[in-house]
């Protein structure tokens, strides 16, 4: 994975790239990312660039940030790091990106940060949660959601406290997968509630009958499901089929919409990590701001959590971009978000400074209704 970037990183070098600035112009602000398109995991992909899309189209509609329109161009990697690098590399090379925003996979942003590093690019609002990648300070990196860490802490604090004590973890064999697998043992200690089995599948070819028969097996009060997508839904539907019924936990990357679309009623009672405010509260600012502009746009489409997310992402870079001001280049970027302090959206908030760009750590947990919806 490193040696990909490396060898992006020179060829980049090479074709002088460094000028990233060139992606922004009098009339034009260019972002690309790399995301997961396709696969078990592109339909809730798709949703973040819907949501931030339907920001970025309301902003162009009303003249843009300081008169400059911002475009957005997303390439599919099909969550392979190798690919992500590749697209990345055209992004800035091709595209001439500004930034790059929104882009997704633990393994996949990690892949591509020896280039945007040696680029001197702007990474902002990927989508992951792990701790790697905050916790070794990057000046280009800037993090809008809440860590797995954040997010692993209040479920396992929740679990010790209503005196749940087996509990079992699955996950997918893959970056996420392992991320979110460390950061559960490590709130598992903190809070002395050591896991009773791990359980994993081969992306290649996972078999969910075998996990959720090996998961029946260690008899847990509940299950942490670390992954999402199809995989998140397969595995459900094979623990569902055998005799345990443990409660069931999921992190923020589990989307709702399509977890309540393959389950159907079975999806009931499943507790969800979530680190956006609720779409039922209208009374925060930014929850109404969405709501208005998606019903415009698709009167007949119920709200989506994930596209609630990319809307948010893209309004706390448009937030960015305004307190930048007319001379938009990337130092003046840096300085800008990390001079804000905390940029409030009610009760969603994120935190900027010269020592961190962690942004938010907002986690509630939500339990899915008989009505498949989100209940605080």
């Amino acid at each position: 994975m490193v040696r990909w970037a490396m060898v992006a990183c020179g060829w980049l070098i090479a074709a002088g790239a460094h000028a990233n600035d060139s992606g922004v112009t009098p009339t034009e602000i260019r972002l690309g990312a790399s995301a997961v398109l396709s696969g078990p995991l592109g339909p809730q992909t798709v949703q973040y660039g819907e949501g931030s899309r339907l920001l970025f189209d309301a902003v162009n509609a009303s003249g843009g940030v300081h008169g400059r329109k911002i475009s957005y161009v997303t390439l599919d990697d099909g969550f392979d790091p190798k690919r992500a690098v590749e697209n990345t590399q055209k992004l800035l090379a091709d595209n001439k990106v500004f930034m790059v925003f929104n882009s997704t996979g633990t393994a996949q942003t990690a892949a591509v940060l020896p280039l945007l590093k040696e680029s001197k690019t702007i990474l902002f609002g990927p989508v992951t949660g792990a701790s790697a990648l905050r916790d070794n300070f990057n000046p280009y990196v800037f993090h809008v959601r809440a860590s797995y860490a954040n997010e692993s802490v209040r479920m396992l604090s929740q679990l010790k406290q209503t005196g749940v004590q087996r509990v079992a973890f699955f996950y997918q064999d893959d970056g996420l997968g392992k991320a979110l697998l460390a950061e559960v043992k490590k709130a598992s200690v903190a809070e002395n509630l050591p896991l009773v089995v791990e359980v994993k599948v081969d992306p290649a070819a996972p078999d969910f009958a075998a996990a959720a028969a090996t998961t029946a097996q260690a008899n847990p009060q509940a299950v942490i499901v670390g992954t999402a997508g199809l995989t998140f839904t397969n595995y459900v539907k094979a623990l569902q089929a055998t005799a345990a019924r443990p409660v069931l936990y999921g992190f923020s990357v589990a989307n709702p919409d399509g977890i309540n679309r393959e389950l159907k009623d079975k999806a009931r009672g499943i507790i969800l990590a979530q680190i956006m405010p609720s779409l039922r509260n209208n009374t925060v600012p930014v929850v109404a701001e969405y709501l208005k502009l998606h019903a415009a746009k698709s009167p007949d489409v119920p709200p989506s959590a994930a596209q609630f997310e990319g809307f948010v992402h893209a309004r706390l870079l448009v937030e960015g971009l305004k307190r930048t001001g007319r001379e938009l280049n990337t130092a003046s970027f840096i300085k800008t978000m990390e001079g804000a302090g905390e940029i409030a959206f009610g009760r969603f908030t994120a935190q900027y400074s010269p020592r961190s760009h962690n942004g938010s750590n907002y986690v509630e947990l939500a339990i899915i209704d008989a009505d498949g919806r989100l209940r605080y």
